[in-house]
């Protein structure tokens, strides 16, 4: 058995604070981790952190990038075991579109449509959730996600666990003291 991660965020960008006043949700974006320190989190998201709508394909890093920006970014990284399969599977999926992330394109307009609960995409196109939702359901992981997804939908998976909440920046910080307890 292997464990992923789900990284719940909010920066507090003009974007995300939209995103947050449409679906009143605590968070605007979601991220996937292979690993516990989160250095293989990837999602869709801003390619460039000055620009919110030129997006794509992103290995999100805790202090590079679009974090290091916005370095109040609060966060919530949640948890769960998957089979060993399950996790080859997931890891597969991710690297084939990282290969390949010419072709893929950022979803905003589906994006903005969730707002009316409306599903707009186009192959090859996600926004994070979508792209979340799509390697964890293609590895063949249960989750029961809603066909318009958004990112707290990802706290409704089974048997999830809560590992942090607080600052992004943190995070590291903070798994370093539990682990030398």
């Amino acid at each position: 058995m292997k464990r992923i991660y789900i990284i719940l965020t909010y920066t507090g960008t003009m974007l995300s604070r939209a995103i947050k006043y449409y679906t009143r949700d605590e968070f605007s974006h979601v991220s996937i981790a292979l690993d516990r320190d989160l250095n293989h989190m990837y999602s869709f998201g801003r390619l460039n952190p000055y620009n919110p709508f030129y997006g794509g394909f992103v290995h999100e890093k805790i202090n590079k990038g679009t974090y290091k920006r916005f370095s109040k970014t609060k966060c919530r990284v949640y948890s769960f075991e998957i089979s060993d399969e399950q996790y080859q599977k997931l890891e597969f999926n991710i690297d084939n579109i990282k290969k390949l992330r010419r072709y893929y394109k950022f979803n905003l307009l589906g994006l903005f449509a969730v707002a009316f609960k409306r599903r707009i995409g186009a192959e090859n196109s996600f926004y994070c959730a979508e792209f979340v939702k799509y390697v964890i359901e293609n590895a063949g992981i249960k989750t029961n996600l809603p066909t318009i997804v958004k990112p707290e939908d990802f706290k409704k998976i089974e048997n999830l666990s809560v590992e942090y909440e607080g600052l992004l920046r943190d995070y590291k910080s903070k798994k370093l003291v539990e682990i030398s307890k």
